[in-house]
């Protein structure tokens, strides 16, 4: 498969998701007029940290003038996961200049692993090149900048009836549920999504941060727990 083949494979197997990623920039824009971000500050997340989850997160801290290094935090555990996809991908994309490895750093989201990954662990990908990467993860960067500028221009004539808020848990349900392959993976997610519930009402959103955390070290521990039978 040549480059430009290769290219078009990662748009194609990205746009399923982008159905749900569209709205979910578009919420995110809306939200930061609500909040009376500057449009600049609201785009600029979107350009700079690429984060979906974590930008929703950011918005209200400073919006509420929280701390820097609350903020700062928050965010650099929300996005902690982003270190686990790099070392899955890594062994797929190691023998790649540094230049190819910044930018696919960059772009690297939680829709763009799923898919990449899925691709790679297919006798399909078996000789990974880094143009289905570049490809599924391209298209979901414009979708994003692009809903964020049309949530932050027109955000303040949404109706609150709309509803749209839906998105959010929509895309992540669907990329999580596939993922569920163990019963390591399984508990560390319920053990977030319980700590989550438990402590909505913490400042600061500190609660998903405490979430993430636990739920972390309760899926490592499952797996650590794993190898010790099994070398036993």
């Amino acid at each position: 498969m040549d480059e430009r083949s290769e290219f078009l494979s990662g748009v194609r197997a990205q746009l399923p998701i982008l159905v749900g990623v569209i709205p979910f920039g578009f919420i995110y824009g809306t939200l930061g007029t609500q909040l009376q971000l500057p449009a600049l500050t609201t785009q600029a997340m979107s350009l700079i940290m690429f984060g979906g989850s974590a930008q929703f997160i950011a918005l209200p801290l400073i919006a509420d003038a929280a701390p820097g290094i609350i903020i700062l935090l928050t965010v650099s555990v929300v996005n902690l996961r982003h270190m686990l996809y790099s070392a899955s991908v890594a062994p797929y994309l190691q023998h790649l200049p540094r230049r190819w490895k910044l930018l696919l750093a960059y772009l690297l989201t939680d829709e763009a692993y799923a898919v990449a990954i899925a691709h790679y662990q297919t006798p399909e990908g078996a000789r990974p090149k880094p143009w289905f990467f570049l490809g599924t993860s391209l298209i979901l960067w414009v979708c994003w900048q692009l809903s964020t500028a049309v949530g932050v221009y027109i955000g303040g004539q949404v109706p609150a009836s709309w509803s749209l808020d839906f998105a959010l848990p929509l895309t992540f349900t669907a990329l999580v549920i596939p993922m569920l392959k163990d019963r390591a993976y399984v508990v560390a997610a319920l053990v977030a999504g319980g700590v989550g519930v438990l402590t909505i009402g913490l400042p600061y959103k500190l609660g998903l941060t405490l979430a993430a955390l636990l739920g972390i070290a309760a899926g490592m521990a499952i797996k650590s727990n794993r190898q010790i039978l099994v070398e036993d």
